[in-house]
């Protein structure tokens, strides 16, 4: 599985940025995907995650305010940020958990895109 991202860029206090991620390869062995964010001099943290049954979770610091939905024909998930703060600042990664079942096992792995910078100005 192949992710790329796009949207990321600078905004201000209180604006709205869409990011977008596009899955390619065996996305069929795909049974989440979401958004991460690591911010400068910090750990990388969970910010939305949604499973291929629909079940969606945020993070705290962004519920209410960010919103993710997936578009299942194009292999792609979204991430809607509104009301963004300075402390949203980070790279934002899109991350694929996937599953290869085979006759003799099962296989979990994390798959990540190469991230894409947002940037909030006070």
């Amino acid at each position: 599985v192949h992710l790329v991202e796009s949207g990321g860029g600078l905004v201000q206090y209180g604006g709205s940025l869409t990011l977008s991620c596009a899955a390619s390869g065996s996305t069929h062995n795909i049974n989440a995907m979401g958004w991460y964010r690591q911010a400068p001099g910090k750990e990388r943290e969970k910010v939305a995650t949604m499973t291929n049954s629909g079940s969606i979770t945020y993070s705290d610091s962004v519920k209410g305010r960010f919103a993710i939905s997936r578009e299942n024909a194009k292999n792609t998930v979204y991430l809607q940020m509104n009301s963004l703060k300075p402390e949203d600042t980070a790279v934002y990664y899109c991350h694929a958990a996937v599953l290869v079942i085979t006759i003799e096992s099962q296989v979990a792995l994390d798959e990540w895109g190469q991230g894409t910078l947002v940037t909030v100005s006070s």
